[in-house]
């Protein structure tokens, strides 16, 4: 499909082809239309729309769903000197095969912290659609620049105590010795303001505060707690803490959207192959067992099929989501099952340098790292 070649270093695959990402979204296009409309939601804003879990919700809410959507993502343009990233790649494609099936879309390369890109952004609903039905809040980024100049950086480190064990080098092909290390005050306080709640309340209250929000608006943002032996380096470490400040945001959020009968909700997904979760230490091993577990027992789902329970099911179809005692609504169930846990578990304890090929999915977990930047998987 193309002549460029995958780029690996560690888990990161760092360029992608444009032809493989325009046949990337077509697929995922193809595979909604298959299942079928539902009535979705008139207007969307999706930040962060472009990757992961915030493009998979704008192809099921856009084709699947009949919803106008306007998707905001910071993505690197194709330039002379070196290709665009696989974001930029498939939202245009997105843009393309939107404009070609009669599709409503509106897209806009920017970055979502910026209080610029907020009011260019309200001064277009206010113009064109008028109000907001639901708000995706799906922002994936390790920086943020503070209008008064200063640069936050989120670390994916402990509150607590160091820790060490396996990593995957997929560019090796092997597994590696990784640690995280204990995080400072302000490396906490700095991973709170890039991937907490601010941003996402920035957002919602600028669009109430310009009476651009429906009567029964709701929003939502992703988040992941995982099975207990994960808390250490996730739920208990920096990423966790973010996370918590993101459920603090929504309960503040239900409050403030109580005259328009609205809703905010935090999301617990399933761990999946995303651009964002590789490069968490130790969650690549995880994730390669969790997906042999899961596809052996016939339970795999990828973000395109989590955003069909949560939307076609749930949300705006038959069902209604899955809540917990904290007010999270629930995708993650499948991959907490005492079965599916007890095997992982199992697997884990096993795991050598020597075997994890065998134990793991691991041609599963590289070949849909390859997909998602346009690459068709490697053979064998």
């Amino acid at each position: 499909m193309s002549s460029v070649e995958p780029e690996l270093v560690g888990c990161v695959v760092r360029n992608a082809s444009a032809e493989g990402c325009q046949a990337y979204v077509a697929a995922q296009v193809a595979a909604v239309r298959r299942r079928g409309r539902f009535p979705g939601p008139r207007r969307v804003l999706i930040i962060g729309a472009s990757s992961g879990f915030g493009l998979a919700a704008r192809l099921q809410l856009a084709f699947g769903g009949g919803s106008a959507t306007y998707g905001i993502a910071f993505e690197r343009a194709p330039s002379a000197e070196q290709g665009g990233s696989a974001g930029w790649y498939k939202q245009q494609a997105f843009d393309q095969l939107a404009r070609e099936q009669g599709v409503q879309a509106e897209s806009r390369f920017a970055d979502a912290f910026l209080p610029a890109t907020r009011a260019q952004t309200l001064a277009w609903i206010r113009t064109h659609w008028g109000q907001v039905d639901l708000l995706v809040y799906s922002l994936a980024s390790s920086v943020r620049i503070r209008e008064d100049g200063q640069r936050c950086c989120a670390v994916i480190k402990s509150l607590h105590n160091s820790l060490e064990g396996w990593g995957l080098d997929l560019a090796a092909e092997q597994l590696i010795r990784q640690q995280v290390e204990v995080a400072t005050a302000q490396e906490l306080a700095d991973t709170e303001a890039v991937m907490g709640g601010d941003s996402w309340h920035a957002w919602v209250s600028a669009l109430q505060q310009a009476d651009l929000l429906a009567p029964g608006f709701r929003t939502l943002a992703f988040s992941y707690e995982g099975p207990a032996f994960t808390h250490a380096w996730y739920r208990d470490g920096t990423l966790g803490a973010a996370k918590r400040h993101l459920l603090q945001t929504a309960d503040q959020l239900r409050d403030a959207l109580v005259p328009l009968q609205g809703d905010a909700r935090v999301v617990m997904c399933k761990a999946l192959v995303t651009r964002a979760s590789l490069v968490i230490p130790f969650l690549p091993i995880y994730l390669m067992l969790l997906m042999a577990v899961m596809k052996e027992k016939g339970l795999h789902e990828e973000c395109l099929q989590q955003m069909a329970r949560l939307f076609a099911d749930q949300l705006y179809g038959p069902g209604a989501p899955r809540c917990d005692a904290l007010g999270r609504w629930r995708l993650d169930e499948l991959e907490l099952r005492a079965d599916v846990q007890h095997e992982v578990l199992a697997r884990r304890a096993a795991l050598t340098a020597e075997n994890f090929r065998t134990l793991g999915d691991y041609d599963g977990l590289r070949a849909e790292l390859l997909r998602q930047h346009g690459f068709a998987p490697l053979s064998g």
